[in-house]
């Protein structure tokens, strides 16, 4: 059995200036007295944002922001954003667990790779790292050196190579 095929909604023309024919009704009658489309309000809607982990190194504010992956277009475009209102010695970097994951959306190029986050992070001229990359001053540099943080690099390194083909 066939589906019955949908009702197309009546299509008016708009009025050149209006948004629909009956805003234009509404001007043209019982609003006459108003002036139509006349201002313009700015407005923003304010946000806050609250980074993984804070330290203060050599009188500059860090905001490690860690990061499995981007999920979508407007959660890492907002970390321009953030960056514009931070305060000049505020930094905010990133620590990736795998910078070669690809970017969400991103299209296969001609070499049929991917745009990663670590371009993504170098391209708008954010510093970001990985666990294995880190400064030796942020870092409890001991716990480097356990079996733990090997055998996590190892299957990041695995990972990472994997994306890499």
């Amino acid at each position: 059995m066939r589906r019955k095929p949908r009702v197309k909604r009546p299509r008016h023309e708009k009025v050149q200036g209006y948004d629909s024919v009956w805003e234009y009704l509404l001007h043209d009658t019982i609003l006459k007295d108003w002036e139509h489309h006349a201002a313009k309000v700015k407005y923003t809607v304010e946000h806050s944002y609250e980074p993984d982990f804070v330290r203060t190194l050599q009188s500059k504010v860090i905001l490690l922001e860690s990061k499995g992956r981007f999920w979508d277009y407007a959660e890492y475009s907002k970390y321009k954003w953030i960056r514009e209102k931070l305060p000049e010695n505020t930094e905010l970097v990133f620590l990736f667990a795998n910078p070669a994951s690809p970017m969400p959306g991103a299209t296969t190029r001609k070499d049929g790779t991917k745009r990663t986050h670590g371009e993504w992070a170098t391209a708008n001229k954010f510093r970001w790292y990985t666990e294995a990359t880190l400064p030796d001053d942020w870092v409890n540099a001991k716990l480097r050196k356990t079996e733990d943080f090997k055998q996590r690099q190892h299957e990041l390194d695995a990972e990472i190579e994997i994306y890499a083909k």
